[in-house]
């Protein structure tokens, strides 16, 4: 270990302990308010999910606690116990916010854990919106020091850094001093944990990631608060995270470079599709060629996707056998892609799926590393789409950021759309309006509490 690094677990915690809200930039401020419209559209709408019903189902048959709000349901549960399922929520749709530089999902890890302490405290919304920035801040930090070697190894790197930015967060909202916080992200070393190996078989766990993370950093506050200690070197000690997870192989400049200045909720992407955010830039490219030339998907003899090494292993299978499996496939997204020009949360449906248009789509399908989108990544999620007609026509486009991006970002009104087009049926839309009016005042409300029971 070069020396060069020790004190980067106490340098990360005294940045987590000192920031305040009157710290943050205008445009940070305005940053953690469309990804509060993002959580709270991903939140509610993944309350309806099979997962997320199973889970509060379980919570609501043995936790009597019933102080902290179950977004999306009347119901409320422990703060752990309901930060956990809101993060499952979050995370329910592959629908929620990420960030490229680390493959994680923020939202669903952050705003739980930290929404669950302001609930049981009556934080200010000011306290709640530092507190969010800082746990962003510590997560895709981190993240983005283990990325993307973390990820090539098996590690979903969204509970692995996950969970420190939640205990970052909350040590935040209840003033933690340096010490307290550093115990928090110490303690959070031993709870960090989540394999991709759901990739294989489709399996629901990865919804659970999310809320798991919330939950265990909630935890890991809370036990910090009461005196139990962690080690004071999780990341860079000799048996410290980044050790254990990616050896010698950590970007090291991702982890501090610009602290206090640059803060990294600013570079999160949303999504303007439910499925795996690897499989963006290849609807986004098909979508592009529909618009330019003209074509039916039944003159489609062939449609090579070419793309990075970490989207294409893990994505490339053909199968649905259920709707991970479908939202994490990229040949199922191009099949849907090509056949209606869009893709949307209904479309993962066994029936549009089994069509015989889109199967016939996905099995001409051939994905593919390719060598510019090998080289540009992480600092782009590129893709390069051909399509092969009948006709002897090859349409080409590669296309170097898909929308949401902080580059080629959704707008406002994108995400505004989102969260009333998607969360409507369940809240009405009155409810919706009230929503994302009190997100772009938030820090004028008078605590998270009233948020919450808009």
């Amino acid at each position: 270990m070069e020396q060069l690094h020790i004190g980067v677990s106490r340098a990360l915690a005294t940045h987590a302990a000192r920031t305040r809200f009157e710290d943050l930039p205008d445009g940070v401020v305005g940053a953690f308010k469309r990804a509060l419209i993002d959580f709270m559209a991903c939140a509610i709408a993944g309350s309806a999910m099979p997962v997320s019903k199973a889970m509060l189902a379980y919570f609501e048959e043995s936790d009597a606690t019933r102080t902290t709000t179950v977004i999306g349901t009347s119901a409320k549960l422990s703060a752990t116990n309901a930060a956990m399922v809101n993060g499952a929520n979050v995370h329910a749709l592959d629908f929620d916010d990420g960030y490229m530089q680390a493959a994680a999902h923020p939202g669903g890890c952050v705003f739980p854990a930290v929404f669950a302490a302001a609930e049981r405290t009556g934080a200010s919304a000011e306290q709640v919106i530092a507190a969010v920035v800082v746990g962003y801040d510590v997560m895709l930090r981190i993240g983005g020091a283990m990325h993307p070697v973390a990820a090539s190894r098996g590690f979903h790197n969204t509970p692995l850094a996950g969970v420190f930015g939640a205990a970052a967060g909350v040590a935040n909202l209840l003033e933690f001093d340096a010490e307290q916080t550093l115990n928090a992200l110490g303690l959070a070393g031993s709870f960090a944990g989540g394999i991709r190996e759901y990739l294989d078989e489709g399996a629901e766990v990865k919804r659970i990631h999310a809320g798991k993370a919330a939950r265990d950093g909630l935890l890991c506050a809370e036990l910090a608060k009461r005196g139990i200690t962690g080690p004071t070197k999780v990341l860079e000690g000799r048996y410290g995270i980044f050790h254990t997870h990616v050896g010698d192989q950590v970007r090291w400049e991702r982890l501090l470079d610009g602290i206090g200045k640059r803060y990294e909720i600013s570079q999160v992407y949303f999504k303007p599709y439910p499925s795996c955010r690897g499989t963006h830039p290849f609807i986004e490219a098909i979508k592009i060629l529909r618009e330019q030339h003209e074509y039916s998907p039944r003159d489609v003899v062939r449609v090579d996707l070419g793309g990075h090494g970490l989207a294409v292993n893990g994505h490339d299978q053909k199968r649905h056998d259920n709707l991970l499996d479908a939202q994490m496939s990229i040949p199922c997204a191009a099949g849907l892609a090509v056949v209606f020009g869009d893709v949307t949360t209904q479309m993962f449906l066994p029936e549009t799926l089994e069509r015989a248009d889109v199967e016939a789509v996905i099995e001409r399908s051939n994905v593919y590393i390719d060598d510019e989108c090998e080289r540009l990544y992480p600092q782009k999620r590129s893709a390069f789409v051909r399509i092969a007609l009948q006709d002897g026509r090859n349409l080409e486009h590669r296309l170097l950021d898909p929308k949401g991006e902080h580059d080629n970002p959704m707008t406002d009104g994108d995400l505004e759309a989102k969260l009333t087009s998607n969360c409507q049926p369940l809240i009405g839309l009155a409810r919706c309006v009230r929503l994302v009016e009190q997100a772009w005042d938030f820090e004028k409300i008078g605590s998270i509490r009233e948020f919450l029971a808009a």
